[in-house]
């Protein structure tokens, strides 16, 4: 007798347990077995079913003719053939879908043997991500991973479906090899044969996306693959996928219902449903309530303005506050917190600069330290430090299990420099399109310009961005000369395309690892990704990037000038 790990068959002669994937019956097409383990139930009774999987566990073998497998290590595959019966009274298992049978083993085939694995797969046994990544495909065997998986490949069928067969989009592919795009993320270089000319793998393909709008392919999606070249973080990837969209003749709230409708498509069932429309914040309302323009709504605790209560301070560095331009003195309300921390006599805590807030006594040295409140941001991250120590102590305040989505609207259009403040660079991108109310202000006033740009924003994280796009050539060269400062013959294919009958158009980006990071509770987008790269960016799987010969890189005209800390490194 054979146990699956979805369906606990249990046997007096051989208690063993299998894996195998969660599948329906249209997976045993063209397949040796004829069931998966997990499918069966009590009106399989008295059928007799092949079963291919991996050893989970092995207790015990009691009849001859299968005590020859009683030493095959766990993990190695093996192919059953036995008959389903009901369990034994009392050994039913009705936590299970497949507790009430079992499978009397009646052959017993090894298919591979398992050599001692690095690690246990249990979903009890703790593994350092490192462990994880290096031994990726045991570690994809995990329930969880197995489920996140083919969760991702569930949604992601459900958006084709939406997006094709509900509302017309047409799947186009596009070029990963492209070249340089001004502005944005660090984008990666690919030699080609011709000397000095390199390729570059696109941020995105925001691009080629609107030069389809300009072709009269009017909806276009792409389940796209992007890079950028930065250090990976909790929620980056230096290659991830994105949910891109883009729409001929559309405005803003076209677009965002459309988004609206896809998430109710297919949010999974076991999350609960999904509310529409997505109740929506201006930029400035985000930044004076919660000092990040993807503010987390599952809690309150907002920021609050201050300054009449000490309008007439003695206090220096407060008079030296509302002395400079926008100074003012910004607090944040935490109800009952000194109760719920166990602190009955909370103060406020200053630090040097324009802001400051109410804290519990146990907290203030601790807060003091993180950061210096000198911008308003960095006390929109102090509000998220609160929460997670009230949450330490016992404080519910975000609820793991809900949703709250949110549209940012009305960002600026462009933002200072921070290594050259009297520059201008785009909030964004430098196709998107200015807010129509502020649209003369583009030729003379353009750092008090709002966009016609739109996050959406799940649990504090941002999930998507998009715009309406700028459509006149004129325009556009504008922007990029005049107000960026950036060469605009390297975007000349799209400067001629907008000059050639380009329609309105706008679209969107959605994230989707960072999507589905959130849907499954994990920590990290990686847990989502079937192989991803460390925070490095290196594969530890395979060890890439590697080093390539000389030879190799003679073709390309690149000779590579070793850093002192790696000469002599094999080449």
């Amino acid at each position: 007798m054979i146990r699956s790990q979805t369906c606990g068959q249990t046997s007096e002669f051989w208690r063993g347990c299998c894996r195998a994937a969660r599948l329906g019956t249209c997976h045993n097409s063209f397949s040796v077995r004829s069931h998966t383990c997990g499918e069966l139930r009590s009106t399989h009774v008295g059928e007799v079913v092949t079963l291919c999987g991996w050893i989970q566990y092995q207790r015990y073998i009691e009849i001859a003719k299968l005590k020859e497998f009683c030493d095959v290590p766990v993990e190695s595959v093996v192919k059953v053939m036995g008959k389903v019966r009901r369990r034994p009274a009392g050994q039913e298992n009705m936590n299970m879908p497949t507790g009430e049978i079992e499978v009397c083993a009646e052959t017993v085939e090894v298919l591979n043997v398992c050599q001692k694995l690095p690690f246990e797969i249990k979903d009890f046994v703790k593994k350092t991500e490192s462990l994880r990544m290096q031994y990726r495909y045991l570690d994809l065997r995990s329930s969880q991973m197995q489920y996140n998986l083919r969760l991702r490949s569930r949604l992601v069928m459900k958006m084709r479906d939406y997006l094709c067969n509900k509302h017309g989009f047409v799947d186009v592919e596009t070029p990963t090899l492209f070249k340089r795009t001004p502005g944005g993320a660090k984008e990666f270089l690919v030699p080609s044969r011709d000397p000095g000319r390199f390729y570059s793998l696109p941020q995105s393909p925001q691009q080629f996306k609107q030069l389809l709008m300009v072709a009269g392919i009017d909806r276009y999606f792409q389940i796209a693959r992007c890079y950028r070249d930065e250090s990976s973080k909790p929620d980056r990837q230096p290659e991830f996928t994105q949910v891109d969209i883009e729409m001929s003749f559309v405005d803003q709230a076209g677009i965002q219902a459309l988004i609206e409708g896809l998430v109710q498509h297919m949010w999974p069932d076991e999350k609960g449903s999904v509310s529409t429309p997505f109740p929506s914040m201006t930029y400035e309302e985000a930044m004076r309530d919660f000092g990040v323009d993807k503010p987390d709504t599952r809690f309150g605790m907002k920021l609050v303005n201050v300054s009449e209560v000490f309008d007439s301070t003695d206090v220096p560095f407060l008079r030296d506050t509302f002395r400079q331009p926008g100074g003012c003195v910004q607090a944040i309300c935490v109800v009952n917190g000194a109760v719920s921390t166990g602190c009955m006599s909370p103060r406020l805590t200053c630090s040097q600069g324009q802001e400051f807030l109410p804290l519990a006594d146990e907290y203030a040295a601790d807060v003091h330290k993180a950061l210096s409140f000198r911008q308003r941001p960095l006390l929109g991250k102090l509000r998220l430090y609160c929460a997670e120590l009230l949450e330490e102590k016992g404080v519910a305040l975000r609820d793991p299990t809900a949703f709250h989505f949110l549209w940012v609207v009305d960002f600026p259009l462009f933002l200072p420099k921070k290594e050259e403040p009297g520059e201008l660079e785009s909030a964004h991108h430098p196709f998107t399109a200015p807010h129509p109310e502020d649209a003369d202000r583009l030729f003379s006033e353009p750092h008090k310009v709002r966009s016609q740009h739109f996050d959406l924003v799940l649990n504090g994280c941002e999930i998507g961005g998009g715009s309406v796009r700028i459509h006149n050539a004129s325009v556009q060269k504008f922007v990029l000369e005049k107000v960026l400062k950036e060469d605009s013959s390297l975007l000349s294919h799209l400067l001629e395309a907008l000059a050639s009958g380009a329609p309105p158009h706008g679209g969107i980006a959605l994230g989707l690892d960072r999507l589905l990071s959130i849907i499954v509770g994990a920590s990290s987008i990686r847990d989502v990704i079937a192989f991803p790269k460390s925070f490095r960016g290196h594969d530890l799987m395979s060890g890439a990037p590697s080093f390539v010969s000389k030879e190799e890189l003679r073709p390309y005209h690149i000779d590579v000038k070793w850093p002192a800390a790696v000469e002599g490194t094999e080449q």
